[in-house]
């Protein structure tokens, strides 16, 4: 049996980043970038009004009022999307749409609030005085092109998207998905709807697995229940090992009569590089290689396998994508949480923001590795390394995230 650390090294040691990719924009959601992403222009691209009103060479309105507007000459219009080539000087203006181009020579917007309307008139009053720059969006000031907009390793999210779109990135550099294949051993095993018999069980695992997968971006290319039978065993994995970068088996790991995984494994010439890690839960998890594919044998128990799948599946699937790893965070306890002497332990938890504005959490009720329900009540998996002494409420205890519900 080896340590958390020693496991974590060891898999670090065979993970190879995978290959680049294009894909148009509407299918980049939730892809990772393989590249940085530059501005290909200037964020505005040209000095634009920020207002409906009217542009003006701000000296010419001084001392303007409502009982003493100034009267310029209107020389054009300046609507959003048209491409135009009005210039004004002194005594002139010209209507200035949002968005619109501000004419050469003007360095002011007057709201049209402030004026005497837009019309097909000659001349506007205008009843406020203006200031150089006023409600004036000057090219560059958001982003110089050639600046980084997004780093490589990001998640592509809405924000992203909008960010890709408004620089005209109708193709997108990204990572391949990897390719996982998932499968779960055990006759006790049924579908969720089917009708329950006695000794039987429902596979939840599976779609705990498949549902995780999504949100570290993988695809999911097989997912299957394999019965307790050698030979259905060993044609699902010696596909699964052409076919797929990550491999992920849930139960069968273990030392029951059944347990055939490891065996197979080893016909089909997976090379272990351990079995057994010195944590709770999860103490049998497995990990080898074989060709290209990264092989995980998680536990059968439904919380041990959901938080060996976060601590080591997940992490692997963000390096193979060359995306930041998910942070970590230390928060103060509220209550007791039970360290092991000689492992390190995993809890579902709770964390939240006090009214003294620091990060507290709290593990589960629920501790035992069969009690799913437990991850209903958690937005984070709490951990802490090997120790004699329980941790009390007020000690520091690391945490990680649960992505999609983190302080909800």
């Amino acid at each position: 049996m080896i340590s958390v650390e020693e496991a974590q090294a060891i898999i670090e040691k065979h993970i190879s980043p995978l290959d680049v990719e294009s894909v148009p924009l509407k299918k980049a959601g939730n892809r990772v970038l393989a590249r940085d992403i530059a501005a290909t222009f200037p964020m505005p691209r040209f000095n634009n009004s920020a207002m409906d009103g009217f542009a003006v060479c701000a000296a010419d309105t001084k001392g303007a009022g409502q009982a003493s507007p100034v009267t310029l000459k209107m020389v054009g219009v300046s609507a959003a999307g048209e491409a135009q080539d009005i210039s004004i000087k002194s005594g002139e203006c010209a209507q200035c749409m949002t968005g619109g181009t501000v004419p050469t020579g003007a360095d002011a917007i007057v709201m049209v609030e402030h004026t005497s309307g837009f019309s097909d008139l000659q001349t506007v009053q205008i009843f406020q005085e203006a200031q150089s720059g006023k409600h004036i969006r000057i090219a560059g000031e958001e982003i110089k092109k050639g600046e980084k907009l997004i780093a490589k390793g990001a998640s592509i999210s809405p924000c992203e998207i909008g960010t890709l779109a408004t620089f005209g990135y109708g193709d997108v550099p990204v990572v391949k998905k990897p390719k996982m294949a998932i499968f779960a051993t055990g006759s006790e095993l049924v579908e969720p709807g089917n009708e329950l018999k006695k000794g039987q069980i429902y596979n939840s695992n599976l779609y705990v697995f498949a549902a995780l997968a999504e949100e570290s971006g993988a695809e999911v290319v097989t997912l299957d229940v394999i019965k307790d039978d050698k030979c259905s065993l060993r044609a699902f994995l010696s596909k699964a090992i052409k076919t797929c970068d990550v491999i992920i088996s849930s139960g069968g790991v273990s030392m029951g009569r059944y347990d055939y995984v490891r065996e197979i494994y080893k016909e089909l010439g997976v090379k272990e590089h351990f079995w057994k890690v010195a944590q709770k839960p999860g103490k049998p998890i497995f990990f080898g290689t074989a060709q290209s594919s990264l092989i995980f044998g998680l536990p059968g128990n439904p919380v041990s396998s959901f938080i060996c799948y976060l601590e080591y599946v997940h992490p692997v699937l963000q390096d193979l994508q060359c995306q930041k790893r998910s942070a970590r965070y230390q928060a103060e306890l509220t209550t007791e949480f039970p360290a092991e002497p000689q492992k390190h332990r995993y809890l579902f938890g709770r964390a939240w923001i006090d009214e003294d504005e620091k990060l507290v959490c709290a593990p589960t009720a629920k501790m035992q590795s069969h009690m799913l329900t437990a991850s209903l009540e958690s937005n984070c998996i709490l951990r802490t390394p090997p120790g004699e002494k329980m941790l009390i409420a007020g000690d520091k205890i690391e945490l990680k995230p649960l992505s999609w519900q983190f302080l909800r």
